[in-house]
Formats: C-alpha cells, structure tokens, sequence
C-alpha cells in the first residue's frame, strides 16, 4: 500500500468515526481524492474532500475539515492544515519519503504493478472492416485501445483484447465486386464499380496482383464464381495488410474473432431467445426487436422481411457470445458516429437476461491533421483518406501513439504533424523519450568514472527541492495507474509523464553526480534508476518505446 492510500484510508477512518459519533450524519460518502498541491507550503498532499461532502453531511467545509483532522494523527505525518474553505493538507514527515523510496527502488522495474484483483475485462477495438487500408481515425482507436489494455492489466486487470473481423455481410460482397470490375478493367474487358464499390488505389493493386499470379484464366469463369473467389482472396489480403500495419503500431490482438461464425446458428440461437422472451415480435414479415422497451426510440428490424439478418442480428447474436464468455465487464470502443447505435445493443442484452451495465462503450472522437497550420483532408499519394501507415511512415509509430494518447477520448483531436516530427522540447514525446536517454547516458558517463552503483545508499541525503519533488512523483505513480485505470483514462499517463519528464529535467539542471560526494553521487544514482524505471514503465503502457540513446 502507497503513502497516498494510506492517508486515504485515514481520512475514511476520521469519516467513519465523525458518523458514529453522530457528529456527521449517515450518508453515502463521496470519493475521497488526493493531489499533489502545486507549491511546496501547501504539503505534501491535499484533499477538497470536506468540500465534496458539505451536501451530503450538511455542514460548512471549514467544520468538516476540523472534525476530520481531531482524528487524523499518524506517525508518518509531520501536521496537518486546514487552508481556504477547507483544503485538508498533509504534511509527510521526511523519513516516511524515503522509506517509501528504497521500497520503490527495491521493487526495480516492477514498480507501477498493481497486485492482480481477479477482475476479467475484454476489450475490443478498432473492428475495421477488412475492405481497406486503415486511417487515422482508426489509428487513434488502436493506440487508445492498445493503451487502455496495457493500462487495465498494470492496474491489476486480466484483460483480453478483441478484433471483430467484419467478414460477412454486403461489404464484403462489394469488395469482392469491386475488385472484380478492376480486374475486368485492367484485362481490357467492360466494367462498372457497383454502386456501393471501393475506389481506393488499393482495389487497383489487388486487382493487379491476381493477374500478376494468375494472369487472365480466372476470365473463364462464370461471374458468379469469380467473384466468390476474388471475395476470398482479397478479405485474406486485405486482413494480412491489417495485421500488419496494426503490428507495425504496436498494437496486438489476443482474439481475432470472425462474423462468419456468427452465421446462421448463433443469429438463430439469439433470436429464438428474444423471441421466447417476447422481446422479438413480427410485423410486414420482418422480425423486430421491442428496443423502446428498454429506452430506445424506436423498435428495431432484426431479420428483414426477406429472411437476410440486419448488422444489428450479428451484432446481438456477437454480444451474447461475449457474455457466455464468463467477463466480469465488456468495454467497446466505436467512433462517435454510432453513438445512438449503443442504446440498441445494451436493449438487446438486457432483452436477452444479461446485465447490460456490464457493457461499457467508449466513444472516439475524430481526429483532424493539420501541416503548416493548414488542415490535411487527403493524402498527396492517393487523394484519398490519410492511411494509418502513411502517418506513421511521415512522424514514426512513437510520436504518432502518443499524440493520438495524450488527448482525453472523447474529445476532438488536431494533430500537429509539424510538431510530431519536431526534435525539440515542444514535442511532447520527444521531451519524454529525452529524459530517458539522459539517465541512460547518466549511468554510461559514471561508469566511465569508476563510479560502481552501490546497494545500501544514504537516500535521506536527497534534500534538495528538485530531488524530494521528483521522489514526491515518483510515489504518486501507482495512484495514477490506479486512477487512470479507473477512469479508463491513459491520457492520464500521457500527461503524467510529460510532467514527471519535466522534474527529472530541473533535477539533472541543479543537481550534479560527477563531482560531488561519493554517498551523496550514490544516492542521486539510486534516485535516477527510479526515475528510469518509472518512464521505461508508463511508456511501456502508452506502446512508445524507451531510446537510450537520442
């Protein structure tokens, strides 16, 4: 348990205490946050607790705030202050910081792990269809997802991570037909796209590449065939590009789960459930799901009139699969364009006897480029959508994660190509990765000296302001790993580690190594491994690498 937990847990016991001694009434308790204060006189910690709880306890802050420190005494505090309206801060006593530190220096790269909580989590993203190459909206959802997940499982989660592969359906038979009219168009024969086709250069290239394997033989076959095989050929091609473009973003899937499958039994098997739990009725020869029943705004068509299931069947018949999974929780992330499609889905999973609060869906907000100042619409290769791998080919798979990370999901994002590809202390991520080559080169220089890291180092002789504010951060990780997690939230980390990176830099500014004292050279190096593991570990999280040189 960290030192912020701690004194958590001491505030909760004062609450508990006021509310048996009748000084506070009952009441449910709002959740008791700490922060780390911004200037160095308001304490090691602060809480607005008294604030949150002026409502639910119906007394001024300032009172609560008093009756709150009477009970709050221990030993690793040296005081405790009430400030403004009622601020509680907290005042760490110096040796319980550096206990706390040869504890995390102890615990080496480990440290920001949080202890496994039995709590089953499937994740699921990005779910492009396999028709085409991905963009950049789809990118920002993969370095989030990816993130999230690698987040979840420091947090102590036991995370699968999930691809649905859209591989049935009308877009699958437009991809076939499209590439079926280029491979017609390039062998000279009369085409036409279908109306709903693919245009990208890539159904072009797909095209090409049967005719280079295969040359003109497939032309004996009936239309009908050669599409069914060009349906093949081009889903394995396209999904084999997928994998790899999301392999080179450092983004992995555990499960890669086919739409295929889901036909026609597990659509049938959902249905007939729906329709035994009178959530199902026919009308004009359709089947519809009774979605008004559970908030939705109007009924929806499961099984159209002709018999052929809507996306909505598959995507029912897909979530009662992920509940017989036996998670403890769902999290989906969509674009924000299919916002009002989650009413339906959590309908259909409450109409099939789950728990639809189970299911969590986070929304993705679009993403805009901008060069020069100037919004980027298309790709100077293709005139089309910037691809995935066109970004990470112009600013590098690290910069292009974390500037994709380092906004809050559901807002818009103008990503500054300029600045992604900058080597300066603007650019966030090289800001960050620099602090990392710094130690790196921290711990190469000393050795050069002779300076040998040592293991039994004075850590109190680090009392400069720089030094105890960077151990002060270091302490706070596991909270934000904690909170983040919490929140489903690694822009948290993201921005986290932009301020972390800027402690460690005024540290290495003020305080030297070669030069100074040997115990006091030892202990700064024990401080700079800390720090080092702490970066290397919440980039880990972020799927951005850790240079040791730059």
């Amino acid at each position: 348990m960290n030192i912020q937990e701690l004194v958590i847990g001491e505030v909760k016991k004062a609450v508990k205490k006021n509310i048996d001694d009748g000084i506070f009434p009952q009441a449910d308790i709002p959740e008791i946050k700490l922060e780390v204060p911004p200037q160095k006189e308001y304490g090691d910690f602060a809480t607005n607790f008294a604030m949150q709880s002026a409502r639910v306890f119906h007394m001024a802050p300032k009172r609560i705030a008093e009756e709150l420190i009477k009970q709050i005494g221990p030993e690793y505090l040296a005081k405790t202050e009430i400030a403004g309206p009622g601020f509680i801060n907290f005042y760490l006593k110096p040796d319980i910081i550096y206990k706390e530190l040869a504890d995390i220096i102890e615990k080496k790269d480990k440290y920001g792990d949080l202890s496994d909580n039995g709590i089953k989590i499937q994740v699921e993203y990005v779910s492009a269809n396999p028709t085409g190459p991905l963009h950049v909206g789809h990118g920002r959802g993969a370095a989030f997802g990816s993130a999230l997940v690698n987040l979840l499982r420091a947090a102590g989660y036991q995370v699968e991570s999930e691809y649905y592969i859209n591989d049935a359906g009308n877009q699958i038979d437009n991809l076939a037909a499209s590439v079926n009219a280029r491979y017609l168009e390039l062998l000279g024969k009369a085409s036409e796209l279908p109306e709903n086709g693919y245009h990208g250069h890539d159904i072009i290239e797909t095209a090409q590449r049967i005719i280079d394997k295969s040359g003109s033989e497939y032309l004996a076959l009936p239309d009908i065939e050669r599409i069914i095989l060009f349906k093949e050929v081009a889903l394995k091609e396209k999904l084999e590009v997928l994998k790899e473009d999301l392999d080179s973003f450092n983004v992995h899937f555990d499960v890669w789960f086919s739409e295929r499958t889901l036909h026609p039994e597990a659509v049938k098997s959902a249905c007939n459930v729906l329709l035994k739990n009178k959530a199902m009725y026919e009308k004009d020869g359709a089947k519809w799901l009774r979605s008004t029943d559970y908030g939705d705004d109007k009924d929806r068509v499961v099984i159209r009139d002709n018999g052929v299931p809507t996306y909505l069947a598959a995507d029912i018949a897909y979530h009662k699969d992920k509940y017989e999974r036996g998670f403890d929780r769902l999290i989906n992330i969509w674009g924000a364009d299919h916002h009002g499609y989650v009413c339906r889905v959590k309908a259909a999973m409450d109409a099939l006897g789950f728990d639809s609060s189970k299911l969590e869906v986070l929304l993705l907000q679009m993403v805009s480029l901008y060069r020069n100042g100037e919004l980027v619409k298309m790709s100077k290769r293709t005139g089309q959508s910037v691809t995935l791998a066109e970004l990470i080919e112009e600013v590098g798979t690290d910069a292009a994660r974390y500037f994709f990370i380092m906004r809050s999901l559901d807002s818009q994002l103008d990503f500054d190509l300029d600045l992604a590809k900058s080597e300066s202390n603007e650019n966030p991520v090289y800001y960050i990765q620099y602090a990392y080559a710094r130690i790196c080169s921290i711990f190469r220089q000393t050795a050069e000296a002779g300076i040998v890291q040592e293991n039994n180092v004075r850590l109190d002789l680090l009392t400069d302001e720089t030094e105890t504010a960077l151990i002060k951060k270091i302490m706070a990780y596991p909270d934000e790993i904690q909170l983040a997690a919490r929140d489903y939230a690694p822009h948290r980390i993201a921005n986290f580690l932009h301020d972390f990176a800027a402690d460690f830099h005024s540290f290495y500014n003020k305080c030297r190594i070669i030069g100074v004292d040997a115990p006091l050279a030892q202990s700064r190096l024990a401080l700079c491994g800390a720090a080092k593991n702490i970066i290397h570990h919440a980039l880990d999280i972020l799927g951005v690498s850790s240079p040791e040189k730059m």
